[in-house]
Parts: structure tokens; C-alpha cells; sequence
């Protein structure tokens, strides 16, 4: 069984930032597994620019920041292998892979890095009556099949749910030709980013169409329209705005699900609001030298942070290897332990617990806002005693938000149990 010191599972921006992070943390044994053809994840298909302002402070395609993070594995000689699917993980990390060119086959190692990214919710999750004819997408395949095999999906097209990949088809299949007629979204908010909604939907003067979704898709062979309805404040469509859109191709961008099935079988702990897993200030989960980062952890908005929390993960693995080495894992009763818990607006936060020796010298917490607020507050508390507090002008679930917590200010407390996260408006 060959062995290594860190295996990183998954060769996204997520697994190759924290390869490259541990590797310049000085661990020469890391081992990257990709079940695709090329490293990036998917990257490679997101042809689209706005990518690496924070980490690269400039704009790049999906492909070019993915370029950057796979030359430095290919520079510092980092292993990986393709076409590699990870069938298993012991809570002992033993992982059981297999491959067309080394079948099956176990590998040992000291730490395991989680970096297995997200899946798009399908059809069958949604419940729309009708058949199951061709021209029904979900937007990342339509993505792939016009940015990667050059393919034209459809020509006159509906897009169901208003997340980011959906935006972003939007602008896609216009600029290819076709004619995208509106972007029906269940909730009274878009789900992505402010400035896709301006530069995909408002600048080609397709509609959106909040509290609306598909009710049914018509066609057998093939789609030939959808049915939209406005929904009630209950979700359920109301039966008198029921409205025909005729169209080829219905595109589905209802929501992202982290791959955690690895992790669920091994006993990682699992966040139900994100259905990632939960970890500490480290990214390590319940599972002693297990830890997670990437979309597999939660969906994220921006792939730099992607990037920044797995080199968290990837310095914070390598320095685990370290203290195994040096014999120096303390016992969980010989460090402080603080809970995160958010309330009032604050649907999660990452991470959910914290240890203040383990930190350096601030910790970023981010976390998403369950509804739109406008100029309202995010507050702080330690133990219920107002600490921090920043005002927004705007909060939106499809927007992620940060505070820092010094290090400095958490040791001053050493009785601090919990800290608590609110969004607040003035009276």
C-alpha cells in the first residue's frame, strides 16, 4: 500500500490551491486525486472573465486561473493522477480508488484534504409534471456542451432559477446566437451575484421574472414550451397568471449540492443547512486529521475564496503532519473551544467552532444571510455582550459575508463559551 502524508481529494481550485499551500508549508508527500481528464475542475468550461482579482489582482477566464494554480503543481512536483475515482475513506485514512490504468488500489495516509466540489441539483428534485423529453438541461451541462464540445443546445431558450451559472448561460447562449426569453426564479431575490444580474440579464434586456417558476414542461420528443406561474407566499403557484412560453430548451440553475457522500460514509459530521461538512478553525472536521475547503464545504460565490480557505486547509494539514511527527497533538480538553452560533438572518457560518490558540493572528468568518437587507447591522456577540458590529447598505443570500476575529481579543477571554452572529435593523 503506498503512503503518503497528505492525499487531497479532488483536482478543482479547491484541491490545488491547498496542494500548493502545503507543499510551500514544506510537506514534500502530498497526492492529488482527479476522477476528470485534466486538472482545473470546473474551471475549464467557465470560459467567462472575472475571475483571480483578489488572488492574482487580475481578471482572468476560468481556464486562465486554473492554468496558474496547475503550473505551480506541475512546478513544485506535486503527484497527481487523472481519471482516478475514490471509491472509499476510512476514518483511519485508508482510501480505496480505482483506475482504468491501476484498477483497485488502497492508499495510506497521515492526512486527508476533502476537495471534492459541488453537483447541480437535477430535474428529478424538482417535481415539474410533464415528460421526459430531450431539450432539458441543467445551465453547467449546457455550459459544457457549448463551451467545451462546441455545441449549440437549443435556440430558443427558458432558464428555471437565478443562481450564477444560470446568469452567467443567459449572457452564453445569447452572445451563441439564441434567444433567451426569461429567467423564471422561485424566491423574491435573484440567487447570484449583483453584478451577473446587471452584466448577463440587464445589458441583453432579458427579463427576470421573481416569484415565478415552471409548473410544467410541454413536449415528448421534445420540449416545446414550459408553463411559468407566479408563486404565492405559501410557494405555490397561483393557477390564474399560469402563462405558455413556447421554447426548445428549458436550462436549470435550482441550486448547487456539495459531493459529500465520501464524507457522510466515513462519519464526517454534516452542516444541514450547507450539507457540507462542519469544521473548526483549521478546516478540520469531527475526524481527527480529516479536513474539507472548496464548494464541498459550502457553495461559494467567487472562486478566490475558493482559493483562500483551501490554503488554509492546505497549511493547516501540513502543519498537522508536523505536530504527528513531533508527537505534539494535544487532547481536545487542552484547548479552549468557542461555538459559533448564528441567529436572526445568519443561516450558517464557517467555520463553527474555534480554538484561539490555534489561530495566527485573525480569523476570517464568512457565512451567508438567509433574505435581502438593506442598511442593517452585523453584530457580534461573546457570550451575549455586544463585541463587533459592521453596517451594510445591502445583504443578499447570493452574495457571501466576512468579519475578522482577532486572536488577540478571543485570548482575552478565556471563559468564552459561544459567539453569536446576528443581523440586526434599527428599531
Amino acid at each position: 500500500m503506498n503512503q503518503y502524508d497528505i492525499v487531497i481529494i479532488g483536482g478543482g481550485p479547491a484541491g490545488l490551491a491547498a496542494a500548493d499551500a502545503a507543499r510551500e508549508a514544506g510537506n514534500t508527500s502530498i497526492l492529488i486525486l482527479e476522477r476528470d481528464r485534466e486538472l482545473g475542475g470546473i474551471l475549464n468550461q467557465c470560459i467567462h472573465n472575472g475571475f483571480g482579482l483578489h488572488t492574482f489582482k487580475e481578471e482572468l477566464t476560468g481556464p486562465e486561473y486554473a492554468a496558474r494554480y496547475s503550473e505551480r503543481i506541475m512546478e513544485k512536483h506535486i503527484e497527481y493522477k487523472l481519471h482516478t475515482m475514490v471509491l472509499s475513506v476510512t476514518p483511519d485514512k485508508i482510501i480505496t480508488a480505482m483506475s482504468a490504468e491501476d484498477g483497485i488500489y488502497q492508499i495510506q495516509a497521515k492526512a486527508v484534504i476533502l476537495a471534492m466540489g459541488c453537483r447541480e441539483r437535477p430535474r428529478g428534485a424538482l417535481n415539474i409534471p410533464g415528460f421526459r423529453p430531450a431539450g432539458v438541461y441543467s445551465a453547467g451541462t449546457a455550459q459544457r456542451i457549448v463551451n467545451l464540445e462546441g455545441y449549440l443546445p437549443g435556440k430558443e431558450v427558458v432558464i428555471l432559477g437565478s443562481g450564477d451559472i444560470g446568469l452567467i448561460m443567459a449572457r452564453r447562449m445569447t452572445l451563441e446566437g439564441a434567444n433567451v426569453k426569461l429567467v423564471a426564479e422561485l424566491l423574491p431575490y435573484s440567487g447570484g451575484l449583483k453584478r451577473n444580474i446587471v452584466q448577463c440579464l440587464d445589458d441583453f434586456g432579458i427579463p427576470l421574472k421573481l416569484k415565478t417558476t415552471v409548473v410544467e414542461i410541454d413536449g415528448k420528443e421534445r420540449v416545446k414550451g414550459v408553463v411559468i406561474a407566479q408563486v404565492g407566499d405559501d410557494g405555490k403557484p397561483i393557477e390564474s397568471t399560469r402563462e405558455y412560453i413556447s421554447c426548445d430548451t428549458l436550462l436549470l440553475s435550482v441550486g448547487l449540492i456539495p459531493e459529500n457522500e465520501l464524507s457522510v460514509s466515513m462519519g464526517v459530521a454534516i452542516e444541514q443547512v450547507t450539507n457540507g461538512p462542519i469544521v473548526n478553525e483549521s478546516f478540520e472536521t469531527n475526524i481527527e486529521g480529516i479536513f474539507a475547503c472548496g464548494n464541498v464545504l459550502h457553495v461559494h460565490d467567487l472562486v478566490d475564496y475558493v482559493s483562500q480557505e483551501a490554503s488554509w486547509a492546505g497549511r493547516n494539514a501540513a502543519a498537522y503532519i508536523k505536530k504527528l511527527e513531533n508527537h505534539a497533538i494535544e487532547t481536545e480538553s487542552e484547548t479552549q473551544k468557542i461555538q459559533i452560533k448564528p441567529e436572526s438572518g445568519v443561516r450558517y457560518t464557517v467555520p463553527k467552532m474555534i480554538r484561539p490558540d490555534r489561530i495566527s493572528d485573525h480569523l476570517v468568518l464568512r457565512f451567508r444571510v438567509g433574505d435581502v437587507y438593506r442598511d442593517a447591522w452585523i453584530r457580534v456577540y461573546f457570550d451575549r455582550e455586544l463585541i463587533l458590529e459592521k453596517r451594510k447598505k445591502v445583504m443578499a443570500p447570493g452574495e457571501m459575508e466576512e468579519i475578522l476575529l482577532k486572536k488577540d481579543k478571543l485570548i482575552q477571554n478565556p471563559d468564552l463559551k459561544e459567539i453569536v452572529i446576528r443581523i440586526e435593523q434599527d428599531a
